[in-house]
């Protein structure tokens, strides 16, 4: 095959590339075939549409097939996450929330940097029609979209995933490895961690009221996730933050939000000096 030279050692490295419910087999082996162009060979789908092995995959990686004999599947992207430390969602829409929108030259650049720091991190792609929605986009921890045409901004699965992988590779060429930054210090917790944190503070904050009315829990619920999966918090998200905070501090589950002022609860006593009813007790004996 033109441009293939089998003396040379095969790069195979980087981020995981994650694709969110792909529809065609094709798109697929195109996807792998751009991955190994530029170095990266681990690739991990989300529930495809067509099934997987596929053989149109196979047909139209030209090759790559390191790539396609590595596939992993999974049911959602919340796992195929859980060992990654770093993840960032590509798009080509505005979103709403609290994530920090990058280029593909940053991006690639945060993702050498931790790479080189011995962390596990990842790149999604959504779907061929419609991408990645919002809840999929809060898994992630940064926004990444490309300069385009804003007329015509759409790209294919497989020009979106050559963008990125061609930014990877060019991000530890020599010109490239001064990086304004490295991982940091410490390493942040895996993804499977920190859903563990949403789960319990879901349940917590469920059974203090917290989520009323209750139709607007699911955007409650992706604003705190957004919030916890970046550091750096804007005021917007310390305002969320203190919303939290405020409920578990004032109410409990036999006082739950909605059901009057904290200061009934006899159990407590407000700060404007309303006493319990124990207190009273002893006040007048």
């Amino acid at each position: 095959m033109a441009g293939t030279d089998k003396q040379r050692p095969m790069i195979a490295e980087g981020p995981a590339v994650i694709l969110v419910e792909p529809q065609l087999g094709e798109n697929i082996g195109m996807v792998a075939r751009a991955m190994a162009n530029f170095g990266l060979a681990e690739l991990r789908i989300v529930s495809p549409r067509d099934g997987w092995p596929n053989p149109k995959a196979e047909a139209a990686a030209s090759g790559a097939i390191h790539v396609i004999e590595g596939v992993r599947l999974f049911d959602t992207l919340a796992d195929a996450l859980t060992d990654c430390a770093y993840a960032v969602a590509t798009t080509a829409r505005q979103r709403e929330g609290f994530k920090t929108v990058l280029g593909p030259v940053e991006a690639a650049r945060n993702l050498r940097g931790r790479h080189a720091g011995g962390l596990k991190t990842a790149i999604i792609f959504g779907r061929e029609r419609f991408g990645l929605n919002n809840e999929e986009v809060g898994l992630a921890d940064d926004i990444v979209t490309f300069p385009v045409n804003p007329a015509f901004a759409s790209l294919n699965l497989a020009q979106a995933v050559l963008l990125m992988s061609y930014e990877w590779m060019k991000s530890g060429m020599e010109e490239g490895e001064a990086l304004p930054f490295s991982g940091p210090e410490f390493a942040p917790a895996p993804k499977e961690e920190l859903y563990g944190l949403f789960g319990q503070l879901e349940q917590a904050l469920e059974s203090r009221g917290y989520f009323r009315p209750p139709e607007r829990k699911p955007v409650q619920v992706e604003s705190f996730r957004a919030v916890f999966t970046r550091a750096g918090f804007s005021s917007e998200e310390i305002r969320v933050l203190r919303g939290i905070i405020s409920s578990l501090d004032r109410f409990s589950p036999s006082n739950p939000r909605g059901s009057g002022s904290p200061g009934d609860d006899p159990r407590r006593a407000s700060t404007g000096g309303k006493r319990s009813k124990k207190q009273a007790g002893q006040a007048d004996d």
